[in-house]
């Protein structure tokens, strides 16, 4: 029985969350905890403090963090080692480092650790990786995907200036806040052990992060795949397609569609179509993420935490490709940033 909650971070997410958690809970008691001072009303929260020891006072058997990435291992550390388990949105860090003495922590008490990559709970994706794991289009030879949306877009009635994605001290920039696709692209084709990487600014912007990867990566399997992304594009975008050898399947995100083009239709077919709203996948997380709680069984599809540091060293990856001019990076267990 879950009988405390703890939201930490109240930004846009950490709204949504704190909404969706009540709905899930609502005879819970939940505690709010943010840096900018409790004299705003939360009608779905119980409590709000700024302290974090009294957030760890609070005993919740819950926690979901959803405050900059930079905030998110100090904060998950002190809960974990009070019992605490943990949903953490994506990315789980900023860097790598600390990361496996966090997760080393969290399995000596007991704690569960699941990172919001929800992407993997759209009913469009994952009908898509059946597909291909069926044997669909035979062997899969090519993967290109793309991800890309005008930044000011993203959230009309907030200056982009001031918001995590456009500042680097929060986390900012296009690879850590559109890790949701470097997570899909593992989920789906498998563990990568290179990359080759460009990442720099090209637009006229006023953020001091990347707002453009284009990232190769060398799949376990021998696939090669490439990802484009971006914070440019007004036509906004987010597609994946598989090239294999009897034919091509693709998943897009935005139309909510599974296409299938074969030689012998000779044109693109839709195999499963579904519109979820904006809630489903966040909903469905967190209904996960209670009953793994309470249960200690872990659902299969969702990102584990090292599937969080396995992201993070995939951006690692990137980061010294480009740093490197596009020279290939080898991904492992040892590499340290």
């Amino acid at each position: 029985m879950i009988h405390r909650a703890l939201v930490v971070g109240l930004g846009s997410i950490g709204l949504r969350h704190l909404r969706l958690l009540r709905e899930a809970l609502p005879e819970v008691e939940i505690l709010v905890l943010r840096h900018r001072g409790c004299d705003e009303p939360f009608p779905d929260a119980d409590r709000c403090t700024t302290s974090l020891e009294e957030a760890c006072a609070f005993e919740p058997e819950v926690a979901i963090i959803a405050s900059p990435a930079p905030f998110h291992i100090e904060t998950a550390s002190k809960l974990a080692e009070r019992g605490t388990h943990l949903l953490i949105e994506k990315p789980l860090a900023t860097s790598s480092s600390g990361v496996e003495a966090f997760l080393d922590t969290c399995a000596k008490n007991n704690v569960l650790v699941q990172v919001g990559y929800n992407l993997r709970l759209i009913e469009t994706l994952k009908q898509f990786r059946h597909e291909l794991m069926s044997g669909r289009i035979g062997k899969v030879q090519s993967v290109r995907c793309e991800i890309g949306q005008y930044l000011p877009d993203w959230r009309p009635t907030k200056d982009y200036r001031e918001t995590v994605s456009a500042q680097r001290r929060l986390g900012g920039g296009v690879l850590l806040e559109l890790s949701h696709e470097l997570d899909m692209l593992r989920w789906v084709f498998g563990d990568v052990e290179w990359v080759s990487s460009w990442n720099g600014k090209l637009s006229s912007l006023e953020i001091d992060v990347e707002d453009c990867a284009y990232v190769t990566v060398g799949f376990s399997s021998g696939v090669v795949g490439n990802l484009s992304m971006d914070f440019l594009r007004h036509d906004a975008i987010r597609c994946c397609t598989a090239i294999g050898e009897t034919g091509t399947l693709r998943w897009n995100a935005l139309a909510g569609k599974v296409s299938l083009f074969t030689p012998e239709a000779n044109k693109w077919e839709i195999l499963f179509q579904r519109m979820p709203d904006r809630d489903s996948s966040y909903r469905e997380q967190i209904k996960i993420f209670l009953e793994a709680a309470s249960t200690g069984q872990v659902h299969p599809d969702v990102a584990t935490g090292e599937d969080g540091l396995a992201a993070l060293r995939l951006i690692v990856a990137a980061r010294k490709s480009a740093e490197d001019r596009g020279q290939v990076t080898s991904v492992s267990k040892e590499m340290k940033e």
